[in-house]
């Protein structure tokens, strides 16, 4: 093979895995992208498969050993104290819109605009319009409390 053809195709699967990163956000196919490139630049000095394999596979791994911490580090640093789908509904207020009675199965409150079926944490009565805090969700109930 020739020394260009040889280094278009490190070049072309870099540009790959860089894709496939894009989509993916894990920083793994990052370090294999950055293998693929600095084995692109080992072709300017050897046409040897071997030695360019060898620099692929060192250079990966010590991608996944140093970047790929690092680079998790900034840009997820938030992502694990941010509640996300149902979990981000805990300490939002709403309003009743239908009573809230243990006894009868009925609740309905409006929280976060979307419209819930809701239950009183400690089985009391709640009108229609009071203001509640959600406590918890339990499936797809919400387990609320009234404001006073």
């Amino acid at each position: 093979m020739d020394i260009l053809t040889i280094w278009q195709i490190w070049l072309i699967i870099a540009l790959v895995t860089f894709i496939i990163e894009i989509f993916s956000n894990t920083f793994v196919f990052l370090c294999f992208c950055i293998g693929c490139l600095c084995s692109a630049l080992t072709v300017v000095f050897t046409d040897n498969i071997i030695i360019q394999l060898i620099v692929f596979a060192v250079v990966t791994l010590l991608s996944l050993l140093f970047i790929r911490p690092l680079m998790k580090k900034v840009f997820f640093k938030y992502s694990d104290k941010q509640k996300l789908n149902v979990e981000a509904l805990e300490g939002q207020i709403g309003r009743v819109v239908e009573e809230i009675n243990s006894q009868k199965h009925s609740g309905r409150v409006f929280v976060y605009g979307d419209d819930w079926k809701a239950v009183s944490e400690d089985n009391s009565i709640i009108a229609v319009d009071s203001q509640i805090e959600v406590v918890r969700v339990d499936c797809n109930i919400l387990i609320v409390k009234q404001i006073n």
